[in-house]
């Protein structure tokens, strides 16, 4: 299953170089938002989420789209308690991913949408309110144990355009496959991550 996942993540993500010099409908979108780190953002801490991607159309209702970020804190929301206690962990992640998303006529200035995405998420722990000598040897131990696993996407949301300009309202679900130290600390399971974020995009 996972050898699975890590082939169609790097066809996916292969596939949005030699389609954007080809695509019609083409754009490029910053956006922002924030992260809620399990499967239900009720009761769970937000973090802060940025990036960018790129979008190409396939047919008038079919866009193949590329995508980096980064999430700031993923941290499972067992991990939360250590608000209460001077020390501070953090699972950021930096990814990167493509997909493809089905949405509505482009000659519409309100376009409903939902999209399919697979990639690669880089994950980092790293631990804060530890000093001194002990902090240090953390910190470098927790640098060796960083992995790249593989992520699966899925999301919806509305793209108002208008002219070369649009406005996206989204969501997206995440769900990485960690292993190593980032498994262990959500009780090895996956990172199942929700982002709710807008995004400014200009069409070429």
């Amino acid at each position: 299953m996972r050898r699975s996942i890590l082939v169609l993540a790097v066809l996916v993500c292969g596939m949005p170089a030699a389609v954007f010099a080809q695509g019609t409908d083409r754009s490029v979108q910053g956006f922002g938002g924030v992260t809620f780190g399990s499967s239900s953002i009720v009761g769970t801490s937000a973090a802060s989420t940025f990036g960018g991607r790129l979008t190409a159309g396939l047919t008038p209702n079919i866009e193949i789209i590329g995508e980096a970020g980064r999430m700031s804190d993923i941290k499972p929301p067992l991990l939360d308690l250590l608000d209460f206690t001077p020390v501070d962990l953090h699972v950021r992640a930096w990814y990167g991913e493509g997909g493809l998303r089905f949405i509505a006529s482009p000659h519409s200035a309100v376009r409903p949408y939902a999209e399919a995405t697979a990639g690669f998420a880089r994950l980092s722990t790293d631990l804060a309110g530890i000093g001194g000598r002990t902090g240090a040897v953390i910190d470098t131990g927790l640098a060796f144990l960083n992995r790249t696993e593989p992520l699966l996407g899925a999301g919806g949301g509305v793209v108002f355009q208008g002219g070369p300009l649009s406005l996206d309202v989204g969501y997206r679900y995440k769900k990485i496959m960690a292993s190593g130290v980032e498994s262990a600390l959500n009780a090895g399971n996956p990172y199942q991550v929700n982002q709710v974020r807008v995004g400014l995009g200009f069409r070429f």
